[in-house]
């Protein structure tokens, strides 16, 4: 099975195929461009490279969110139209989930941490079981003491990873209080191949959609969106 996987959750932007047990390409770029003018030309770049015919893939994967919005967009847009254009089914992958397979088999229990602003996060709590990730927590949008609350009750040690890191970091060493870790460099950040080889197991379970039925997984209101309901709720009660 051959699948083309995106992530541009973050300010990662992240494409790569993935060909059973194979990762054939991956291309990664954390820089502050925006997506729309870095995706489509990563993607070309790799098929060039790697002698790529998309009609070829069997299925697209896409990292659904939570994330940037504008991110989220762009890569479901990507995804969406490619997998119309070509009538590859949809593999979508939590961004929560992906992050947490990068730490593959490790023994601690994993906490990625992608920063959702106005002191919340966007996270899970997961761990490792005979190769298989169990969710102890699904992805959630909560406040970063709200997660460090969960952790420390379960008592167990953990590792951190995602762009909320660096961010909460003084609160993490003030409140945790269990033993931990922060992923490496080159763990830490959404990868396009870890979306991939976990969307070969969830189009196993049939976790799959047509292409035209994909659209991403907010898990909360935009800043807009947010703003729109309160002037609704001000206008409101200037009429009472």
């Amino acid at each position: 099975m051959r699948i083309l996987a995106l992530d541009s959750s973050g300010m990662v932007a992240s494409i790569a195929i993935v060909e059973e047990e194979c990762v054939l390409a991956e291309y990664t770029m954390n820089y502050k461009k925006t997506h729309s003018q870095t995706l489509l030309p990563m993607l070309d770049e790799i098929t060039k490279q790697i002698d790529l015919d998309l009609s070829t893939i069997d299925a697209i994967a896409v990292a659904s969110g939570p994330g940037s919005f504008t991110g989220l967009r762009i890569g479901s847009a990507t995804a969406k139209g490619l997998g119309l254009a070509l009538d590859k089914p949809i593999i979508p992958v939590p961004t929560v989930d992906g992050l947490a397979y990068n730490l593959y088999g490790v023994e601690s229990m994993i906490c990625p941490l992608m920063d959702a602003r106005r002191n919340q996060v966007y996270t899970g709590l997961y761990t490792f079981e005979n190769g298989k990730m169990i969710n102890i927590m699904p992805q959630n949008a909560v406040s970063i003491t709200e997660i460090i609350e969960k952790i420390n009750k379960e008592g167990k040690k953990v590792i951190f990873l995602g762009d909320g890191v660096p961010v909460h970091k003084e609160t993490i060493e003030k409140q945790l209080q269990v033993p931990y870790h922060l992923a490496p460099a080159h763990l830490a950040r959404q990868r396009a191949s870890a979306v991939g080889v976990l969307a070969e197991i969830y189009y196993k379970d049939g976790r799959v959609e047509h292409a035209r039925d994909h659209k991403p997984e907010y898990l909360r209101l935009s800043q807009a969106e947010r703003e729109r309901m309160e002037r609704i709720k001000q206008e409101k009660e200037k009429q009472v």
